[in-house]
């Protein structure tokens, strides 16, 4: 990657000045890289528009969330046209507007990667502003945020990893801030360079993180100062790292030390009585008023976009818009041949809609639909990208105890009201698929379970009652994103 958008940083810095409540620090002009990182202060700002960065509609704040990527997960219904929703639906990659939203997502991640470098160089060149805490906070962020990106350029443009495959040259792996073109590396180069990014993070997190002693301090700061060590969902936590670790295991078909990783978050964050992330409340997933539909308490890590209601919520689900992402018609009810949820009462239900339209009825998705009073701000504009639920499942997948991976599933089953699940242990993947999709819906990673697990066959976006094509059947290329034209254009020059 060739790394001339250095001074990128400083676009996401004014991005930042019409930013959230839970950060109080706002840069009102252009400020040079000297001047930013002269204090605490200026790290503060840099590793901030990072985080602003992430909410960009190429990355998370549409693309790689709710966007095009659960399109790819076969979520949606869709045609045989040429509008976008048929060609992604289609894995059309060769189409010119395809294109350009992948290579859109490529440059903005690794605009983002080269920010976290200058912020990681610069808390060693600086060390002398920073205390012990923040050094340790900053630091370990922007490692943990440049293994994060790295990872989901990855799954998305590396091929389906396996023995023969994660040998071949697949993406750049950037640790520099300077014009070097950094050399395609093999998927598990790359998967190598996360994981030892991810424990480096880990480390320096472990000591000063506030969450491990103080929980997600999902609040303002009381004493009136400012909230850089609060509204730990919304920062890469120490159990965001050590989540990360668990799915970079889980790519690489470690399921042994995905399953160690997953077991420590649960032991951990799940102490009774005290859980740091506990499971949505039943009166608050439900309310009629103030619906918290992601579930806010479980989110392990998160992004704050001010724009959610209007760049996700209103481009994708609004029923009035004609390229809306929606299940068909016939394909919410229960008790039909095919049902996506367990039961009528399950909580993730209560996200749909219906919307009629001259006498035809949508079922739309509400998912990110802002709503207003009570504790509305806690969850109003939060894009959730890691969550409780995922380790759950991930540790019911890697167990090789029967029982035990049935108890993580059932667990995630009954804290959606649903009841325990029927599997045997020949059923019990399957389950955890189904359950994985009803968690994941909105939140971008199913494309990459599928992936991940290199099935061959999915369910259909296209599905109707008593067709054939319940399934769709997937060749390998349909899960591999090739490399953006400018990045192969600059390589051969």
């Amino acid at each position: 990657m060739k790394t001339k958008i250095k001074h990128c940083w400083l676009l996401c810095l004014l991005a930042f000045c019409s930013c959230s409540s839970w950060i109080d620090i706002k840069p009102s002009d252009r400020l040079s890289e000297g001047m930013l990182f002269e204090d605490r202060q200026g790290f503060e700002k840099a590793i901030n528009g990072v985080y602003v960065g992430l909410t960009d509609r190429a990355l998370y704040g549409r693309t790689l969330s709710a966007g095009i990527i659960d399109f790819m997960a076969q979520y949606y219904t869709y045609g045989s046209g040429s509008d976008m929703n048929s060609m992604v639906g289609a894995y059309r990659y060769e189409e010119d507007e395809i294109k350009a939203i992948f290579q859109s997502a490529w440059e903005k991640a690794y605009a983002l990667i080269v920010n976290c470098n200058i912020i990681i160089e610069k808390c060693d060149a600086k060390r002398e502003v920073l205390s012990d805490v923040y050094y340790g906070l900053y630091k370990g962020e922007a490692i943990a945020l440049r293994a994060m990106l790295h990872l989901d350029m990855l799954r998305l443009f590396g091929p389906v990893y396996d023995d023969a495959s994660k040998t071949e040259k697949s993406i750049p792996y950037v640790t520099n801030s300077d014009s070097e073109i950094s050399p395609l590396l093999s998927a598990e180069e790359i998967l190598n360079f996360v994981i030892e990014d991810l424990k480096v993070a880990l480390d320096l997190l472990k000591s000063v993180d506030p969450i491990l002693t103080e929980g997600v301090r999902n609040e303002s700061n009381n004493d009136g100062g400012d909230n850089s060590l609060y509204y730990r969902q919304y920062r890469m936590n120490y159990y965001a790292v050590k989540a990360l670790l668990a799915r970079a295991y889980a790519w690489g078909h470690d399921g042994r030390n995905a399953l160690i990783v997953a077991e420590e978050i649960l032991r951990e964050v799940q102490v009774e009585g005290a859980e740091i992330f506990p499971f949505v409340e039943h009166s608050v997933a439900v309310d009629p008023s103030v619906p918290d539909r992601v579930f806010s308490t479980e989110v392990i890590f998160s992004l704050y976009d001010s724009y959610r209601g209007t760049e996700i919520q209103d481009k994708l689900f609004i029923p009035t818009v004609d390229q809306i992402y929606t299940f068909s018609s016939r394909r919410l009810e229960m008790g039909r041949e095919y049902s996506f949820y367990a039961s009528e009462n399950d909580y993730r239900y209560a996200i749909w809609a219906k919307y009629s339209n001259a006498g035809t009825e949508i079922n739309y998705h509400r998912k990110y639909e802002d709503v207003s009073g009570g504790n509305a701000s806690k969850f109003n504009k939060m894009v959730p990208l890691i969550r409780l639920s995922e380790i759950y499942l991930l540790a019911a997948e890697c167990s090789g105890n029967f029982e035990m991976a049935k108890g993580y599933l059932d667990k995630v089953r009954n804290n959606r009201n649903c009841p325990s699940s029927t599997a045997t242990e020949t059923t019990l993947m399957d389950e955890i698929t189904k359950e994985c999709r009803r968690e994941f819906l909105g939140e971008g990673q199913m494309f990459f379970f599928y992936k991940r697990k290199a099935m061959q066959k999915i369910p259909n976006g296209k599905w109707e009652k008593d067709s054939e094509s319940q399934t769709i059947n997937m060749n390998m290329n349909n899960y591999v994103v090739p490399l953006p034209d400018s990045e192969i254009n600059m390589r051969l020059n």
